[in-house]
């Protein structure tokens, strides 16, 4: 598993095998970069779900400001640690994900969901999301999936299928 594109393009990450993750394929992380790049500048990012931290390293790598990995597996952690070694602006945060985005106050400009696909997780962190306000105007939530079904109150900005995985990005277009 590699940095695909950007500043970082090339190193290799560790951690794809870590039990209860699933990094995400290379061609659908080059597609959906090349979708969300206008959005990536000075961006505030959260990884949640982050497992080798892949998505966000790749969204520090083109131009994004900052990047919280959030994860409650502590291996996981300790292996993007290793991965951002020399990569500034990357925080570490082990954590529950309800717990986290029920907890934090800040917003994003754009949230990277990827769960694991059998737990459904999309749903209920969407809904925290929407009540907290913790999406940025013109703000970006992008979830990686097989199967689960969800809807939120946020516009589909792209829908993709790529074999059985599914990306679906939604922009927050502020006030109505």
């Amino acid at each position: 598993m590699r940095i695909i594109s950007g500043k970082y393009k090339g190193r290799v990450l560790k951690g794809f095998s870590i039990d209860g993750t699933r990094p995400t394929m290379d061609r659908v992380k080059e597609s959906l970069f090349a979708i969300i790049m206008p959005y990536l500048k000075d961006a505030e990012c959260l990884d949640l779900f982050a497992g080798s931290g892949s998505l966000g390293i790749e969204a520090l790598s083109n131009g994004a400001l900052t990047c919280d990995f959030v994860d409650s597996n502590k291996i996981a952690l300790d292996i993007i640690k290793t991965n951002i070694k020399d990569i500034p602006n990357g925080k570490l945060v082990l954590s529950d994900f309800k717990k986290f985005l029920k907890n934090t106050n800040k917003k994003y400009d754009i949230i990277f969901l990827d769960p694991p696909y059998s737990n459904n997780y999309i749903k209920p962190c969407l809904e925290i999301i929407e009540n907290n306000n913790l999406l940025k105007e013109n703000g970006l939530v992008i979830c990686e999936y097989e199967q689960e079904v969800f809807e939120s109150s946020y516009p589909i900005l792209k829908e993709k299928k790529y074999g059985t995985t599914k990306i679906k990005i939604l922009i927050n277009k502020g006030p109505s």
